[in-house]
């Protein structure tokens, strides 16, 4: 059964009510000679893109500390296939995404916080009431609630990716437990050998010829998808100027397109499987949504197109992707940034 939008408003204003004073940030005292063993990241959200953009932190904790292992509180079944190489990953709980139709296994997922005790608990989002919550409900010596504005000190704190690597940074550094390392880790989804082997048979068998591939993503949730007329002209414009590549389309589960399937088509039900592909094509192109943090994550050079969200809280984050804000910049702009990734 569907649970009405309003019904899923009421909840989550009621859960922020109830939690948005929950949790103060553990007295910050390690004691000497201890290493941290076990850590737990509190992110109960089921969308793609946000358990994609934990991939960082979760590379961060893997290299201050190297013999941790780390849990995560989630929601839904993504997390398995993301996580999946993450030799740090121990347990992942994973939060039914429609609690209502499984709501014993949605009680006892929170009563398994407790069955550990964690060095280290971290809140990715302190706006998240389920999260705050959850950090509060677990057993850890030292909790992070998320709220500690880090964002002046860094100009590029904003990223969503970013501000819980600088946060646990910060944590780290007060609590005197290791040097820190320089570059933020990119998203990462850490695809096997076999699996971008794979990836590159699919895409052969797709266009049976050695041009190079650019990829686009035409679809989006809500106001942030572009309409069919602005796709059509930018698709036309990407053929013409770029005769020498083929052009494939990825697909989403809702089967549409907005440039009208003119483009050879790519779909498939497993996240490893698509970002395999677009692993092998030379450049992603699409707007904001679980799929172009899917193409960074795929270490794909990927240009998101943005008009509605935040640009620098959502921007593609991996080496030589950009993040184009198109209400502000014209045609040629797009394709000067297309041009200067495929030469590179």
């Amino acid at each position: 059964m569907k649970i009405p939008a309003s019904v899923n408003n009421l909840r989550r204003g009621l859960m922020h009510a109830l939690t948005r004073n929950v949790g103060n940030d553990s007295t910050l005292t390690w004691p000497a000679g201890q290493t941290v063993r076990r850590v737990l990241i509190c992110r109960p959200n089921h969308r793609l893109g946000n358990q994609l953009l934990m991939t960082p932190l979760v590379a961060e904790i893997g290299s201050i500390f190297p013999d941790a292992k780390v849990d995560l509180f989630v929601k839904g079944g993504l997390a398995h296939e993301i996580f999946k190489n993450y030799d740090n990953v121990d347990r992942i709980l994973a939060l039914p995404k429609k609690p209502f139709s499984h709501l014993f296994d949605y009680l006892a997922k929170w009563f398994r916080l407790r069955t550990r005790r964690y060095d280290i608990v971290l809140n990715v989002d302190p706006k998240s009431s389920s999260g705050r919550l959850s950090t509060k409900l677990s057993r850890g010596r030292i909790k992070f609630f998320g709220d500690h504005g880090l964002i002046p000190q860094h100009p590029d704190g904003r990223h969503i990716a970013k501000l819980p690597v600088y946060n646990f940074r910060n944590l780290v550094d007060r609590l005197g437990l290791g040097t820190l390392p320089g570059n933020i880790p990119d998203l990462d989804l850490k695809l096997s050998r076999s699996e971008c082997d794979h990836g590159a048979k699919l895409l052969d068998d797709i266009f049976q010829n050695n041009k190079k591939t650019i990829c686009v993503f035409t679809y989006a949730t809500g106001r942030k998808c572009y309409c069919p007329d602005w796709w059509e002209k930018f698709y036309e414009q990407l053929k013409a100027r770029n005769a020498d590549y083929n052009i494939l389309e990825i697909l989403p589960a809702e089967n549409v397109s907005q440039i009208g399937f003119r483009a050879r088509t790519f779909y498939s039900n497993d996240i490893r499987e698509i970002a395999a592909v677009i692993a092998n094509t030379r450049a992603f192109i699409g707007a904001d949504s679980g799929i172009m943090h899917l193409a960074s994550a795929s270490q794909t050079p990927t240009i998101g197109l943005f008009s509605v969200t935040d640009l620098r809280k959502y921007e593609p984050f991996n080496r030589g992707s950009v993040a184009i804000d198109t209400k502000n910049t014209c045609l040629e702009d797009w394709f000067t940034n297309l041009n200067r990734i495929l030469v590179a």
